[in-house]
C-alpha cells in the first residue's frame, strides 16, 4: 500500500515538473536518531500538504517507524518517502545530525546545541565546517526584539508540568503521604495532552474536596520566567484549583494558606535580581552587565516554595537562582509549627519538595543540577547535605526533573505546534545555497541571523564560538589534570587528611614537609601523593610558587605560620583550610580575602572544630523549637587510652607538646551563674581552676578552664546564657604534677642563659641545678632533696619530676627557654609506644528552657579511640574535618569568602554527617527538670 502510494506521488511530481510547475524547490525531512525517545518531526503531514499543494515544494521524507507520524500520512499529504535526501537543497531535522550522515554542500536546519561551544557537539561542528554545510539553528531564529520565533518551548512547559506532578505523587508517597497527584502519569503515557489534562483535573477535583493531607500544608508552585516554557507549564497547572499570589505574599500563604487549593507565584527578573551595589534592578543595565547583579531568589522566594518550575534561559555570567550552599540551607529539616504532625501523619522535612528544571542547563541557574535526567530515568533525589544525587523517591533531598527533550513525550502536538511556527520561514530557508558566498545571499534577517556556518567557516555573528572553544579547551586541560590540593605539614594529623583526599581520583595531593623522612613516608604510603621537602620559613619564594599552582591549601602547620600562608593564598586567589584557631592576624586579612574572592576556612579540627559544630547543632535545634540556651559547659581532651596513661603526667603526646604546656600557664575567664570568673596566668589556672568531674565515671578525669570562654557567647549567638565554660580534660594527677613543673620554672617562656642555642651542652640534671641555684656537681640525691624542698616536701611531685627524666644525664636540646626545651624533651619521653593508642573525650552540657517553660539539659558525649599502630584518634578527629571542609570548598559547597568558621548549618551539618560516615559518632542524652 505504502509503496503504491509513494509511486503515485512520484509520478505526480514528475508530471508537475514536465509542466514547469516546479523550480527545484526540494526540501527534506530526515529521520531522528539522536535518542530512542525522539519521535518528533520539524513538519507534520499537515504542514507538508500546505507546502506541496499551495507552495509548490517537493518534500522528501526519510522513512522511520519511530516517528509519531506514520509514513502513509506523509504520502497522503504529497511527500515522497525515500532514504536518499541528496536531491534536496534544504534538509530539516529536530535534534543533532550524526556527523557521518551529513551530506556535503547542503543547507541544514536543526537544534545544533553548538552556540555555547558545548563540548559534546564540537565534533559535529567540525564536520559541518569540513563538509561546507550552511547550518541554520532554530534556537537563533529571533525577531527584532530578540524573541524566538521557532521553538518547542510551550510543550516543554506542558510536558514538564505533567512530569513533575507525576513525580510529586511518588515523592509524597515515599514521605508517607498519599495525594491526588499519585494518579497523574508521566506525559508520554498519554496519547495527547488533553488526556493528561483530564488526569490533572481529576487530581484537582480531589484537592478541592480537601483530600490533601493536612500534614503537607499549603502547596506553592513557583514559576520562573515569562516565556513560552513558563506559559505552557502554567496552562497545565491551571487545571488545578489555584490562586495566584505576588512574591511578597508567598511566605504568608506558605505558612497559613488553604489546603483545598494550590498557589502559584510568577517570578520575573525584577522580583529577585538586584545590583550588588545599589540593591535595585535596571533591565537595560542587566542586559548589558549581568555580572553586576545577584539573585535573592534563594533567600526571599525558594524558602516558601513547594515546587519550583524553572523555565529561564541562563547565560554563564548571569546570577544563579540557587547555588549549592543555598541548597544546603533550603533542604535542612525545618520545624514547621503550623503543620500537624504525628508518627502516622508526619510533616514534611522541609518545604521544597520538587523542582522541574525545564531549562535543562547543567550547572546553570540551578547550580547543583550537574547533569540532565532522561525520559528513561526522569527523576533524581538531590541530597544537599552529602552533595549527592540518587535515583530514588525516598530519603533526604529534593526531587529533581531536568529532561532536555521534554516535548518529545507529546510528539504529535509538539510537532504540529513547532511546524506552525516554522512554515512561514521555509521559503527564506530554501533560498539559502551552501555553494554561494554567504554575503551575497538575499535572505531575511530572521533566517540570516540564525546561520551559524557558511562557506566552511563560522559566520560573523558566531565567530565567538572559536574563542569560546579555545577558552574551554584550556579549562579542560586544567580540569583534566585534576584539582590540586597542597597540604602543608606531614606530621601528626596529615595521614587522615591525605588518605581521605586520595580516595578521589580527580584530586592530586602535594604534601610539603621540612623533614625528608616524613615526606618519604608519605610518598611510600600514598602513590597519589607527591611529597616535597621544603622549609616554609626559609623558602618563601618556592612556597609561593607551590600555592599559586594549586587549587586549595590545607595548612597543618603551627598557627603562627598561618597568616603568612594566608597572605600568599589571597595574593594568588587560592582558597585555604586550617584546623587552628582564628587568630587576630588571620582576622585582619578578612577584607582582603573577600576582595579577592578567596575562602579561608578556620577552626575545622577537633577543638576547635567538632566541638563548635556539635554545640551549634544543639543550639540551633533548641532555638528552632522556641527554646533559649541558659548554660553551656564544654570539655575536651586528647589523652592516652587508660591502659597507656603510665607516667606521672598521665599524658602522652601525639600533637604539639608546646601548646599543651603553654595552656597550663595561661589565664582563663568564664561565666558562672551570671558572674564573670577570672583566673590569672603562671599556674593559677591549675591551682585555682582544676577540679574533678564525674560525668564519665568510668574515667578518672579532672578539668581546668580553657582560655576565654566568654568570647564564645557572641560567637555562638547565645546571649541568654548565665553560665558558660570551656574546659580542658586530663586524667587526675595531671594538674598537680604540671603545677610542680611550673613551680620549678620548667614551664616558662623566659629566656634562660643555660639554654642559649649557641651555649655549651648541658644535661637535664645540670639544668635542674641551675634552676635551683645549686652547684651543677651536686650529688643526685641532694638535687632530688632540693627539688623536694622547692615543692613543699611533696614526695609524689618529686617522684614525678624524676620519672619524667628531668634528673637524667640526657642532654637538653637548647631552644632558648625552659618551656620549648621541655616540650622537645617530653615529645620523645612521653611519645606513644608501639601497640599503644590514644582516646579523644569530648563532653557538652547544654541547659535550656523550652517555650512551654520546661527546663531540660542535653549532654553530648563524643568518645573515640585511636587505632593500635594505625591512625591516632587525635589525627583522625583533627584531620578528617579539615579534609572534608577542603573538598566542600573545591566542590563549591562552601562559597562564602573571607575568614569562615564552621558555625552555620550549611557547613556544620554536612561535615558532621560525613564524620559519622567515617565512624566518628556521638551520643546524646536529654534530662527534664
Amino acid at each position: 500500500m505504502i509503496r503504491n502510494l509513494n509511486q503515485f506521488v512520484k509520478h505526480k511530481y514528475k508530471q508537475l515538473g514536465q509542466r514547469g510547475m516546479h523550480t527545484n524547490k526540494v526540501i527534506a525531512i530526515r529521520r531522528e536518531d539522536q535518542s530512542i525517545w525522539e519521535r518528533r518531526a520539524p513538519l507534520s503531514p499537515n504542514h507538508v500538504r500546505k507546502l506541496v499543494m499551495k507552495d509548490g515544494f517537493k518534500v522528501l521524507v526519510q522513512p522511520s517507524n519511530r516517528r509519531a507520524f506514520p509514513s502513509p500520512e506523509y504520502i497522503q499529504a504529497g511527500a515522497v518517502i525515500q532514504e536518499d535526501l541528496s536531491e534536496a537543497s534544504l534538509i530539516l531535522g529536530v535534534k543533532q545530525v550524526p556527523a557521518d550522515l551529513l551530506i556535503p554542500n547542503k543547507t541544514y536546519a536543526f537544534f545544533s546545541h553548538t552556540i555555547k561551544a558545548q563540548e559534546a557537539n564540537m565534533p559535529l561542528l567540525d564536520a559541518i565546517l569540513e563538509k561546507n554545510i550552511l547550518l541554520i539553528d532554530y534556537e537563533k531564529m529571533v525577531d527584532s526584539h530578540g524573541q524566538r520565533v521557532v521553538a518547542f518551548g510551550k510543550y516543554a512547559g506542558v510536558v514538564g508540568m505533567i512530569d513533575i506532578m507525576h513525580g510529586l505523587g511518588l515523592r509524597f508517597i515515599a514521605l508517607g503521604h498519599h495525594t491526588p497527584f499519585m494518579h497523574i502519569g508521566p506525559a508520554h503515557n498519554y496519547r495527547c495532552s488533553e488526556m493528561a489534562r483530564q488526569a490533572v483535573r481529576d487530581a484537582g477535583y480531589e484537592i478541592a474536596l480537601g483530600l490533601m493531607p493536612k500534614s503537607i500544608g499549603p502547596l506553592t508552585f513557583v514559576f520562573t520566567g515569562s516565556g513560552n516554557v513558563s506559559q505552557g507549564a502554567q496552562e497545565v497547572f491551571r487545571e488545578l484549583p489555584y490562586e495566584y499570589v505576588h512574591p511578597s505574599q508567598l511566605k504568608k500563604v506558605a505558612e497559613h494558606g488553604a489546603t483545598n487549593k494550590v498557589y502559584a507565584c510568577k517570578v520575573s527578573r525584577k522580583d529577585h535580581l538586584i545590583n550588588k551595589e545599589t540593591g535595585k534592578f535596571d533591565p537595560q543595565e542587566y542586559e548589558e552587565h549581568p555580572e553586576r547583579y545577584k539573585s535573592t531568589f534563594a533567600r526571599d522566594i525558594a524558602p516558601y516554595s513547594s515546587v519550583i518550575i524553572n523555565g529561564i534561559y541562563w547565560a554563564p555570567n548571569s546570577p544563579k537562582l540557587i547555588r549549592i550552599p543555598d541548597a544546603k540551607k533550603l533542604l535542612q529539616p525545618a520545624h514547621q509549627p503550623w503543620l500537624p504532625s504525628s508518627p502516622g501523619c508526619p510533616s514534611l522535612p522541609h518545604r521544597l519538595v520538587a523542582m522541574c528544571d525545564i531549562s535543562a542547563d547543567p550547572g546553570g541557574s540551578i547550580e547543583f543540577m550537574k547533569e540532565c535526567t532522561t525520559i528513561d530515568h526522569p527523576f533524581c533525589l538531590y541530597d544537599a547535605e552529602n552533595h549527592t544525587n540518587k535515583e530514588s523517591f525516598g530519603g533526604n533531598g529534593v526531587l529533581v526533573c531536568s529532561i532536555d527533550n521534554m516535548p518529545t513525550q507529546l510528539p504529535r502536538e509538539a510537532s504540529e505546534y513547532f511546524g506552525d511556527l516554522l512554515v512561514p520561514h521555509i521559503h527564506e530557508m530554501a533560498k539559502c545555497d551552501a555553494l554561494k558566498e554567504f554575503g551575497q545571499q538575499h535572505i531575511g534577517h530572521v533566517v540570516k541571523n540564525a546561520v551559524i556556518t557558511a562557506n566552511s567557516k563560522l559566520t560573523s555573528n558566531y565567530e565567538y564560538i572559536a574563542a569560546l572553544r579555545e577558552k574551554q579547551r584550556t579549562q579542560r586541560v586544567v580540569a583534566s589534570s585534576s584539582k590540586k590540593v597542597l597540604v602543608l605539614g606531614a606530621g601528626y594529623v596529615s595521614d587522615p587528611v591525605i588518605e581521605y583526599l586520595s580516595r578521589d581520583q580527580n584530586l592530586s595531593v602535594t604534601v610539603v614537609s621540612a623533614l625528608k623522612k616524613e615526606a618519604d613516608k608519605i610518598g611510600s604510603k600514598y602513590a597519589s601523593a607527591n611529597p616535597v621537602v621544603l622549609d616554609v620559613q626559609r623558602s618563601e619564594g618556592e612556597l609561593s610558587k607551590l600555592i599559586k599552582n594549586h587549587d586549595i591549601v590545607i595548612s597543618l602547620l603551627p598557627y603562627v605560620y598561618h597568616a603568612s600562608i594566608a597572605e600568599k593564598c589571597i595574593k594568588h586567589k587560592i582558597n585555604m583550610v586550617t584546623a587552628s584557631y582564628l587568630s587576630k592576624e588571620m582576622k585582619s586579612l578578612h577584607d582582603s580575602a573577600v576582595g579577592q574572592g578567596v575562602t579561608i576556612v578556620n577552626e575545622v579540627g577537633l577543638d576547635p572544630g567538632i566541638d563548635h559544630m556539635l554545640a551549634m547543632q544543639c543550639f540551633d535545634e533548641i532555638k528552632e523549637y522556641g527554646g533559649v540556651v541558659e548554660k553551656f559547659h564544654s570539655y575536651c581532651g586528647g589523652l592516652p587510652a587508660p591502659e597507656s596513661a603510665n607516667n606521672s603526667l598521665r599524658y602522652k603526646f601525639n600533637w604539639s607538646p608546646r601548646a599543651v604546656l603553654l595552656n597550663t600557664i595561661s589565664g582563663a575567664r568564664y561565666l558562672k551563674n551570671g558572674k564573670i570568673i577570672e583566673i590569672g596566668a603562671n599556674g593559677a589556672l591549675l591551682e585555682q581552676g582544676s577540679r574533678s568531674v564525674s560525668f564519665l565515671p568510668g574515667f578518672s578525669l579532672e578539668t581546668f578552664p580553657n582560655r576565654d570562654s566568654i568570647a564564645y557567647i557572641d560567637q555562638y549567638n547565645i546571649d541568654t546564657v548565665n553560665s558558660i565554660l570551656r574546659g580542658t580534660l586530663r586524667y587526675k594527677g595531671f594538674s598537680q604534677n604540671a603545677l610542680g613543673l611550673i613551680r620549678l620554672g620548667l614551664i616558662s617562656l623566659k629566656d634562660h642563659t643555660s639554654l642559649h642555642t649557641a651555649g655549651p651542652d648541658i644535661t637535664w640534671r645540670q639544668f635542674m641545678c641551675d634552676l635551683l641555684s645549686i652547684d651543677r656537681d651536686t650529688y643526685y640525691e641532694n638535687v632530688k632533696s632540693a627539688i623536694y624542698d622547692k615543692l613543699n616536701h611533696d614526695a609524689d611531685l618529686t617522684d614525678a619530676v624524676e620519672q619524667l627524666g628531668l634528673l637524667s644525664d640526657d642532654l637538653v636540646e637548647k631552644l632558648g627557654n625552659p618551656l620549648d626545651s621541655l616540650a622537645k624533651h617530653l615529645s620523645v619521653r612521653l611519645a606513644y609506644d608501639e601497640g599503644e593508642r590514644d582516646i579523644i573525650i569530648m563532653h557538652h552540657e547544654v541547659g535550656y528552657k523550652l517555650s512551654n517553660g520546661q527546663n531540660e539539659s542535653k549532654t553530648i558525649d563524643f568518645i573515640h579511640y585511636g587505632e593500635i599502630n594505625g591512625q591516632t584518634a587525635m589525627a583522625k578527629t583533627v584531620g578528617l574535618p579539615a579534609a572534608i571542609a577542603a573538598k566542600m570548598v573545591l566542590e563549591k559547597e562552601i562559597q562564602t569568602t573571607g575568614m569562615v568558621l564552621p558555625l552555620s548549618k550549611d557547613i556544620y551539618k554536612p561535615i558532621l554527617s560525613r564524620l559519622q560516615s567515617e565512624g566518628l559518632n556521638w551520643t546524646e542524652t536529654i534530662k527534664k527538670f
